[in-house]
């Protein structure tokens, strides 16, 4: 029933009682009136005039007492159609993004967004569950109006599309916290009283107005540091099988990176691996200036999609206060792996080893939130975790990554089988900011290692079987000369931090003999 059909017989038949408005004699006739005033015809405008408008003021009163007992109408959907993982509704009509809900008759409910429509009906993807939801269930906008901020209140308005859409918390009050892809908490520590809010989807920065790459970031991983220099601000890959120590490393650089703030995704990984990476390699000291967002494998396609984004948008808020942000994200595979469960699950035709193109526009727009902010600004240095199928370089998401981010870590299963530790491989690696950050005689250094390294490794073979004969190849003879040298300057014990500078002294001692 609306407002404005409320009549005095279904206020009583409902049993709301209204307040008994007393008036005396100068409410209702105005000040200065009396009664035997008005019984001439004579009375001055004035008068009446006050008298008209008291009488409409009495009116709004009694109609903004009466409005305020009845509970606005809220517009529902239903639930026409669950298959697999998509749930159908009509009746409602909300935006591609949009948060809803569908109350349970145990009194949870299930939280879903819009994925998609088909004319009329709308695409529900759950964020959990739908055990309980029956056909005919109702569906409700999950309202965002409380977040919103107001003017002359700091920020403007929300009026975009993303800014309509649901906001979860950021900020300083998540630091030392562990969280899933909605926000709510997992270490058991209470409400995180936050602040601020923002929208799982930021807009896109203008290119231009984004600071270029110019500071060194020390990880204290002296393979990195001396090979694979790595710019503040920076995108990097680890591409790695499974089983060859990329969570190891990824725990020396949270534990060794200097940045002011961390963060961790745990997409799509075993639920184990959670407690492990926070108790294990970040320790109390980490955590205390980290946030983990943890959607584990056995988490909704939709929560492993918006924990992903959920991390990158925790970054941006601490980046846009001035902060220095680690980024660390395992893995961008297993988001691309929860897009695709999503897209083939509306309809969408699968394309490259069954990935849709979707998939494809998702990846370069997670990663290009990330990223130097304006010059004077913070930054966020971001390592994303790739999957190598078989150990395969040209899986479809490995290839597409590689095409989007500023460099790549290769990790190598026979260095890691050999207990070569970091198993990194340094002729398959580069950094494509390492030229304008490093010295020209550090880059000197860095070619001349990989070029005895790879005269080595090509010529194993002869080496074993003693087919090879001394003074036959001068750059040889110096990767045999300094082979033992190399090999455990590019290992590293998980305990042991090797700044920048180290790192250089240490590669040019293994090369010629003295320090820089």
């Amino acid at each position: 029933m609306s407002q404005a059909g409320l009549n005095q017989f279904d206020l009583d038949r409902q049993g709301v009682e209204l307040p008994v408005l007393e008036t005396t004699e100068s409410d209702v006739l105005g000040p200065g009136i009396s009664e035997l005033e008005i019984t001439g015809i004579d009375l001055p405008k004035s008068d009446k005039k006050n008298l008209h408008q008291q009488r409409w003021h009495d009116h709004i009163r009694d109609c903004k007492e009466i409005l305020r007992l009845v509970e606005p109408l809220e517009i529902a959907g239903r639930i026409t159609k669950l298959t697999g993982l998509v749930m159908e509704a009509t009746g409602i009509k909300l935006p591609i993004g949009s948060a809803c809900y569908v109350p349970l008759d145990d009194g949870r409910r299930v939280e879903a967004e819009v994925v998609g429509f088909d004319s009329e009906r709308l695409l529900l993807m759950p964020q959990s569950g739908v055990e309980g939801v029956m056909p005919g269930a109702k569906v409700f906008a999950l309202d965002v109006a409380d977040a919103l901020p107001k003017p002359n209140h700091g920020q403007p308005p929300r009026r975009r599309g993303t800014d309509r859409a649901r906001h979860l918390p950021v900020g300083a009050a998540l630091l030392g916290r562990v969280v899933d892809g909605a926000g709510n908490p997992l270490d058991d520590l209470g409400k995180i009283d936050a602040t601020q809010s923002a929208p799982l989807n930021s807009r896109p920065m203008n290119p231009l107005m984004r600071a270029p790459i110019e500071e060194i970031l020390d990880v204290g991983v002296r393979a990195i540091n001396s090979m694979l220099t790595v710019g503040r601000g920076q995108r990097m890959g680890l591409f790695a099988g499974s089983g060859v120590g990329k969570s190891v490393l990824l725990g020396m650089m949270a534990r060794y990176t200097t940045a002011d703030v961390i963060v961790v995704g745990l997409i799509g990984e075993r639920g184990r691996e959670v407690k492990e990476f926070i108790e294990q390699i970040l320790g109390p000291e980490g955590l205390a200036r980290s946030v983990v967002v943890a959607a584990p494998a056995d988490a909704a396609a939709l929560m492993r999609l918006q924990g992903a984004n959920y991390a990158t948008a925790i970054a941006e808020s601490f980046r846009d206060e001035g902060k220095n942000v680690l980024l660390i994200m395992d893995s961008l595979t297993r988001y691309a792996m929860a897009q695709r469960e999503i897209a083939l699950a509306i309809g969408e035709p699968p394309a490259t080893k069954g990935y849709p193109p979707s998939v494809f526009a998702k990846l370069p727009a997670l990663v290009e939130r990330v990223g130097n902010g304006r010059r004077g600004e913070g930054s966020i240095t971001a390592f994303y975790t790739v999957l190598t199928e078989g150990d395969d370089q040209q899986d479809p998401i490995a290839d597409a990554a590689r095409a989007i981010l500023d460099g790549h870590i290769v990790l190598s299963r026979s260095l890691a089988e050999s207990g070569h530790y970091p198993a990194i491989d340094i002729e398959q690696s580069i950094s494509r900011a390492m030229h304008n950050i490093t010295s020209p005689e550090h880059q000197k250094l860095a070619r001349k290692l990989k070029q005895l390294n790879s005269r080595y490794s090509r010529s194993i073979d002869l080496i074993n079987v003693g087919a090879y004969e001394a003074g036959s190849d001068a750059v040889l003879d110096q990767a045999i000369a300094r082979h033992d040298n190399i090999d455990a300057f590019l290992q590293q014990d998980i305990s042991e931090q090797a700044g920048v500078d180290d790192s250089l002294n240490h590669l040019a001692y293994v090369l010629e003999g003295l320090a820089l």
